[in-house]
């Protein structure tokens, strides 16, 4: 990989192909968002090959990843957020998945570019509005109006609801896209500094310590954000469908 930090988020063309003039190309992005879904589905599958009474390490791993997920539903959406256990799973097994391919050397992310999560938060709002007006009809724009506050301060609070709302595909999708972005391009400064720092000599290389020891440490710190920013991207989901259900109640 290149020397330049922004080298790793440029997206490459492996099988050009068009669509009515519209560019459909499979692209690095694509691979390795194929490769999270196969990774997942085929780690799941083999862990899940012969389940026993008594489970192996493999089908407690994943147990407990089943488990982690059905208790965030449960906990932010209750009884009735069952039916939708199948869509945060997903949600958070392909984000995660995908985060992680990323750490490797020379791999590549595909939520680290901005469209990514912009699909996946737009698809989100567009299930949100569909369950609400499907579950309530007219009764989840309630969800503008709270109940409990005086009259005429609906004035201020609606607006600022109506906003909110439709300003969530926004903080949805840049959250997950700039912690990985951001986090990605400081771990390819820290660790480009190191082999040019090798090649000043003696000196150089006891500066090349403290880059090295920041790259460790950068690398610890993705890993855990790989992981909360899957887990804070399907928690959010949870709780706007949460709304949607429970639209009457505001």
């Amino acid at each position: 990989m290149a020397s330049d930090p922004l080298h790793q988020f440029h997206i490459q063309q492996l099988r050009p192909f068009s669509i009515g003039g519209v560019d459909a190309s499979f692209t690095t992005s694509s691979l390795f968002m194929v490769g999270a879904v196969v990774l997942v589905a085929g780690g799941l599958s083999w862990a899940m090959a012969k389940p026993a009474l008594v489970p192996n390490r493999a089908q407690s791993m994943a147990e407990g990843f089943y488990g982690f997920i059905d208790g965030m539903v449960e906990t932010v959406i209750g009884k009735a957020g069952k039916p939708f256990f199948p869509l945060i799973f997903t949600l958070f097994s392909f984000i995660f998945a995908v985060n992680m391919l990323g750490m490797f050397p020379y791999f590549f992310t595909p939520t680290a570019q901005l469209i990514v999560p912009v699909v996946l938060a737009l698809a989100v709002f567009a299930g949100v509005l569909i369950i609400g007006f499907a579950k309530s009809g007219f009764g989840f724009l309630k969800l503008f109006f709270p109940s409990g506050i005086p009259w005429p301060l609906y004035f201020i609070i609606t607006p600022i609801e109506i906003i909110s709302f439709f300003s969530r595909p926004l903080s949805h999708s840049i959250r997950l896209w700039a912690n990985i972005f951001a986090g990605h391009l400081v771990l390819k400064l820290f660790a480009g500094f190191t082999p040019q720092l090798l090649d000043l000599g003696a000196l150089g290389f006891i500066g090349a310590i403290l880059p090295l020891v920041m790259t460790v440490a950068m690398t610890a710190l993705e890993l855990l954000v790989a992981f909360l920013q899957a887990y804070v991207f399907a928690m959010l989901t949870c709780v706007y469908l949460n709304d949607a259900l429970h639209a009457d109640h505001h």
